[in-house]
């Protein structure tokens, strides 16, 4: 049974060692005639142009001198105001201090014992009454007099330098 095992497979193993290699040499001798483009030729190297500094005399450009002006130019400027100028950073805030000011709308005022008091409403849609004294808007706005058409405002602005500038603001009686 071995014998007869070995003589069928024997067969098989040689048809699978036969030299079927002429695909591939007829592969090789074709790419072989064709033609491989030339390579391009490297580019020139262009020489480092030297640059030569001759500004000695003029400021370092990696020094900090800037800082130390602007440090000296922030005390000149806070010691040009008084003690206490400036919004009052330790009270508390009111409702609406939350708001942007041009986002805030007069829409009435009325009178009552003798003072006139503002309506305002918010971006929410809600009314609100303001008197002369409330603060409002995000810039520590103080309302400073109420009149039927519009309400002035003094706002408080940092200057970026550490100095605090007033200014007057308004908002326009809403007209339909």
């Amino acid at each position: 049974m071995k014998k007869f095992t070995l003589l069928i497979l024997l067969p098989m193993i040689l048809v699978g060692c036969t030299s079927g290699m002429e695909d591939l040499h007829d592969f090789i001798e074709r790419q072989k005639t064709i033609k491989i483009p030339p390579i391009d030729p490297l580019p020139q190297v262009k020489p480092h142009e030297v640059f030569e500094y001759n500004a000695f005399d003029l400021r370092d450009p990696f020094s900090n001198d800037l800082e130390i002006a602007e440090e000296e130019q922030n005390q000149v400027i806070n010691n040009d105001y008084e003690e206490g100028m400036g919004p009052d950073l330790e009270r508390r805030k009111e409702f609406l201090e939350s708001f942007p000011l041009d986002s805030l709308t007069m829409v009435g005022t009325y009178a009552q014992d003798d003072e006139f008091w503002g309506l305002v409403v918010d971006p929410e849609g809600t009314i609100h009454p303001v008197s002369v004294g409330n603060y409002i808007g995000h810039n520590h706005g103080k309302i400073i007099e109420i009149r039927e058409t519009e309400i002035k405002i003094n706002e408080w602005l940092n200057d970026g330098l550490g100095a605090w500038r007033e200014r007057e603001a308004a908002i326009a009686l809403k007209e339909e």
